[in-house]
C-alpha cells in the first residue's frame, strides 16, 4: 500500500528520460545581496585519516533552492511541512525569451496567455509553472551548455533579469498555479528586492528601460517582493535558480519535481530539480 492508504502502481521508468534542471553548488556559488556565501573546508583527508570529509557553512538562498512559505510567512509551513505530493506534478515550461523579454523587463499575465495561444497549450489549474528567462546562462555555476554562446556574467544574472509586478501574483492565484520555479536568481524583479538598496546607482537605468519610476512599478511596502510576501501566505512557494538542462524542455508539458532534504524548521533548502519526459 502507498501513502494515504492508496495502492502503489509500478511505473516503467525506462519509458522516461530524466533531465536535471539544477545548477551546481560549490564554494564559488554566489550569495544574494546582503547574504553570506558558502564556506566549505576539508576536516578529514584520505592521506591522514583514511577518509575524506567536509564541513559546509552557508545561508540557504544559494544555487538551486526552494523557498518555503516560512521564508516570508510565519508559521509557514517550513520545508519539511510541504507534502511530497505537492513537490512533484505536471508542469508547463514557459520560455519568455521568445517574446523579447530581456534586461530589467517586466513580464506579466499577457506573456503567459500569449504563450498559451502560440503553443496551443493550456496552463491548467494545479500545474507547476516553470519560467525560463534564459538568465541561467549568465550564472557562474551553469554546467550544461546547449548553445554554448553565453559566458558567465554575474552582474547581469543578479541585477538585470526580468521580473513581475503584483498583478502577476493575482493571476497566479486566479489560474490556480500550484507553485513556481524560475531560472533566475529571484522570482521577483531584482529592483523589487534588496538589490534596490544595494545598487541605487542603477535605478535611473532601470526606470528608463521600464518606462516608469521604481516606486510606480513596485510600490513599497504593498508590492515589495510580491511573489514572496503576497503568495507565500496563500501557500504558493517557489524554487529559484533552476537551470541545467532546462533548454531541452522549453515550451513543453513535463512532469517536474523539486526535492529538498527534509528540513524541520527550514525556511529554505538546497534542492535538486528534475523534469521527467516520456521518450
Amino acid at each position: 500500500m502507498g501513502g494515504r492508504g492508496m495502492p502503489v502502481k509500478p511505473v516503467d521508468m525506462s519509458r522516461f528520460r530524466v533531465l536535471d534542471l539544477s545548477q551546481n553548488f560549490s564554494v564559488d556559488s554566489p550569495p544574494f545581496a546582503f547574504y553570506e556565501g558558502p564556506t566549505i573546508k576539508w576536516v578529514k583527508k584520505m592521506a591522514f585519516e583514511g577518509v575524506n570529509a567536509q564541513l559546509i557553512s552557508s545561508t540557504n538562498h544559494i544555487a538551486t533552492h526552494l523557498d518555503s512559505p516560512l521564508h516570508f510567512n510565519d508559521p509557514g509551513p517550513d520545508v519539511a511541512g510541504i507534502p511530497l505530493d505537492d513537490l512533484f506534478g505536471p508542469a508547463c515550461v514557459v520560455d519568455l525569451s521568445q517574446f523579447g523579454v530581456g534586461d530589467y523587463d517586466i513580464y506579466g499575465p499577457k506573456h503567459f496567455e500569449l504563450w498559451e495561444r502560440k503553443h496551443k497549450t493550456r496552463i491548467r489549474r494545479g500545474d507547476i509553472l516553470v519560467i525560463h528567462t534564459g538568465y541561467h546562462h549568465y550564472y557562474n555555476e551553469d554546467w550544461y551548455k546547449v548553445r554554448n554562446r553565453e559566458q558567465p556574467n554575474l552582474p547581469r544574472a543578479f541585477l538585470k533579469h526580468p521580473g513581475p509586478q503584483l498583478e502577476f501574483c493575482d493571476w497566479v492565484m486566479d489560474r490556480g498555479i500550484r507553485w513556481m520555479a524560475i531560472d533566475a536568481i529571484s522570482t521577483d524583479h531584482p529592483f523589487n528586492t534588496n538589490i534596490r538598496r544595494a545598487r541605487p546607482d542603477l535605478v535611473p537605468e532601470v526606470e528608463k528601460k521600464i518606462g516608469m519610476s521604481i516606486d510606480e512599478a513596485f510600490p513599497w511596502p504593498r508590492a515589495y517582493q510580491a511573489t514572496h510576501t503576497y503568495l507565500f501566505p496563500k501557500g504558493v512557494f517557489h524554487v529559484e535558480n533552476v537551470g541545467g538542462m532546462i533548454d531541452e524542455v522549453l515550451d513543453m508539458r513535463v512532469w517536474f519535481g523539486a526535492f529538498p532534504f527534509r528540513f524541520k524548521g527550514g525556511e529554505a533548502a538546497f534542492c535538486r530539480c528534475f523534469a521527467f519526459v516520456q521518450k
